[in-house]
């Protein structure tokens, strides 16, 4: 362990990326690494990893040297995902803050990319019954948390990104919206079925 001006520094640790790994950036979510270039930025040659990210239909390139500062990660194993799943079907934190500061730490939780805080995200702000309501920015909150762990979930089950947000709520136990402007067509089978 080294120090400079009597600040013990911890040596950090190499990350190795492959091409074609899913990886995590933080504040955009899971990516997958396509390729690592070489590019001349101010006189000085560079190595890149260039990160693909298909739904946000944005590249990104990351120098292999800020890598882990920027928190650049390798996807979660399954038990972690699991243990985050697990820490989102406790009971909701308390509310004693105001929401303008509990929004910016949500917010802050989400751009951590960390399961664990994105599941504190989603068990404080999850509908508990069917008559539950979110404020606008509450259910955004909620959503954008709740998409960030099914990225990391779809690409750990193998499957789509909507199946993986359901399932996660399915073992959540939060309760299906009702769509009010839903018409059951059986209904109205009956009564053509009564004037003949």
């Amino acid at each position: 362990m080294a120090t400079v001006k009597g600040i013990r520094i911890m040596p950090s640790k190499k990350l190795d990326f492959k091409t074609g790994q899913y990886v995590v950036y933080p504040t955009q979510g899971v990516g997958k690494l396509v390729r690592v270039e070489e590019q001349v930025v101010a006189g000085q040659k560079i190595k890149m990893l260039v990160i693909d990210f298909e739904r946000n239909h944005m590249t990104l390139r990351v120098p292999v040297e800020r890598a882990e500062i920027s928190g650049l990660r390798p996807l979660t194993s399954a038990k972690k995902m699991d243990e985050a799943i697990a820490a989102a079907k406790g009971k909701a934190g308390a509310k004693r803050m105001i929401w303008a500061r509990r929004a910016a730490q949500y917010e802050e939780n989400i751009n951590s990319g960390d399961p664990m805080k994105l599941a504190e995200v989603v068990r404080d702000l999850q509908r508990r019954t069917p008559t539950d309501t979110m404020t606008f920015s509450a259910r955004q909150l909620y959503l954008r948390a709740l998409e960030r762990m099914a990225q990391e979930f779809a690409v750990l089950h193998k499957i789509d990104l909507d199946a993986a947000s359901e399932k996660i709520e399915d073992i959540l136990g939060v309760p299906k919206e009702i769509d009010l402007n839903a018409v059951d067509i059986d209904d109205d089978n009956d009564d053509e079925d009564e004037e003949e």
